[in-house]
């Protein structure tokens, strides 16, 4: 079957997936084709029942004048005309139920198509009180092991890859969908809320004590000791140059020459002490740290200049600017990867998911604390919604037209109830024969 959208001389890979959705639909086409053809089968034989009992019925009467004498086509006769009798109604009350027999607008038949809304509604109340309530869905869903599944499904390297594949190859698609403009409006908006209800200044403490703790702060005393030194080494000549310039001009050159080995010689003394691990540089500097912490942690002073230089920062263009181009860059750097033979993201989504699928299959206790959380959570989920969900019922049978309800119904349990003609054409006929019995037995007492 050609599936292609315009003809079949097109490229394969235009209307591939055609297939899937066709292969997806063809056992309900099948299903529904099937049904009605085993509908009108067995219609056409309770039709044909019903005429030959009919048939049956008048060549016996006119055999029983002609014959009175064959007393069993008296039997025969008053079992087809009863026979007729009930098929004739089954047919009139199975008809009804659908149409109006015959096309005639008898009272209280097209039961189905003139009642849709109320048996839509009735569909969905059932369904709503006896399908969705919390007691069956815990029932049902405690019984589906969700983590062991997924786990057992994530732990095939075929199947973690695919899923990884598919996540990496559908993130372009979002990145797009991202405007730059509505991202730079999210990120001022929403960023300069969060940082108007944090509290900048005991978060920047708790990072302070943190390096306190690991000794950071007095590398970095070190750090700034050792790069001073190498200015004052590296500026030795600046230092004699200027010191001979703001000299007088009757000063000799040999005092000038002391007065700089001197100040070299204070310089020096002092970063040796500034090097030392107890020096009174580095308690000062750690009394200066602590008083830093507190004031950070306690001062409301701290605390609002720091949020308003931080708000200032937001505001500035300049921040625009680098937050777009730093967007601009990570989805760039993002799409490409995606979409790479050996993409990096799809490499790191699959070892997670393996990772995640072996860790669940080796942890039963975390499979049943997932599968007690997907439980109580779907069944939760669901029975919160079971309004909505059981209302589908009703709303989809209110957008069809009445034909279509009958015809859907009708291909469903049509078939069952040709079957309730051809009974109630026996069983009609076997009535009949046992009244006629019992007439003649009254009548010969």
């Amino acid at each position: 079957m050609c599936l292609h959208i315009r003809n079949c001389d097109q490229e394969p890979g235009q209307t591939f997936w055609l297939k899937p959705v066709f292969k997806t639909l063809h056992p309900f086409l099948m299903q529904g084709q099937e049904q009605e053809k085993q509908l009108n089968r067995m219609r056409l034989v309770a039709t044909g029942l019903l005429v030959f009992m009919a048939v049956l019925f008048v060549a016996t009467r006119a055999l029983e004048a002609r014959y009175p004498a064959l007393g069993f086509i008296a039997f025969i006769s008053a079992f087809a005309e009863a026979a007729t009798v009930g098929a004739l109604a089954d047919w009139f009350a199975v008809t009804a139920l659908f149409r109006h027999p015959l096309g005639l607008p008898i009272p209280h038949t097209a039961i189905i198509p003139r009642n849709k809304d109320r048996i839509g509604e009735g569909l969905s109340d059932f369904i709503e009180h006896n399908f969705l309530t919390r007691e069956v869905l815990h029932e049902e869903l405690r019984a589906v092991d969700f983590a062991g599944v997924a786990a057992r499904w994530l732990a095939d390297p075929v199947n973690s890859r695919a899923v990884s594949l598919q996540i990496a190859r559908g993130l372009p698609s979002v990145l797009h969908l991202l405007e730059d403009d509505d991202v730079q409006r999210y990120l001022q908006r929403h960023l300069g809320g969060t940082l108007g209800r944090i509290k900048p200044g005991p978060a920047l403490a708790d990072i302070l004590s943190l390096l306190v703790a690991n000794r950071y702060h007095q590398e970095a005393f070190t750090r700034v000791i050792e790069a001073a030194a190498r200015v004052f080494e590296n500026h030795q000549p600046y230092l004699r140059l200027k010191i001979h310039e703001n000299s007088p001009r009757w000063m000799p050159r040999a005092i000038d020459n002391k007065i700089y080995l001197r100040l070299l010689d204070g310089i020096q003394e002092i970063l040796d002490e500034m090097r030392e691990e107890d020096s009174e540089w580095r308690h000062h500097f750690q009394e200066w740290v602590d008083a830093l912490i507190e004031r950070l942690r306690t001062s409301p002073e701290y605390e609002a200049r720091i949020a308003a230089f931080l708000q200032d920062v937001i505001q500035q263009p300049l921040f625009h600017n680098y937050a777009a181009d730093l967007w601009k860059n990570a989805r760039t750097r993002l799409i490409a990867d995606a979409v790479a033979d050996d993409s990096r993201t799809a490499a790191h989504l699959e070892e997670a998911l393996l990772s995640l699928s072996q860790g669940l299959l080796h942890d039963t206790q975390l499979q049943s604390r997932m599968n007690e959380w997907i439980h109580e959570f779907t069944t939760e989920l669901i029975f919160t919604r079971r309004e909505f969900i059981a209302d589908l019922v009703s709303r989809v049978i209110r957008t069809w037209d009445a034909e279509t309800v009958s015809r859907k119904l009708e291909q469903y349990v049509g078939k069952d109830l040709q079957y309730i003609r051809i009974n109630g054409t026996l069983v009609g006929g076997l009535v009949g024969l046992l009244l006629h019995a019992v007439s003649l037995a009254l009548a010969g007492v």
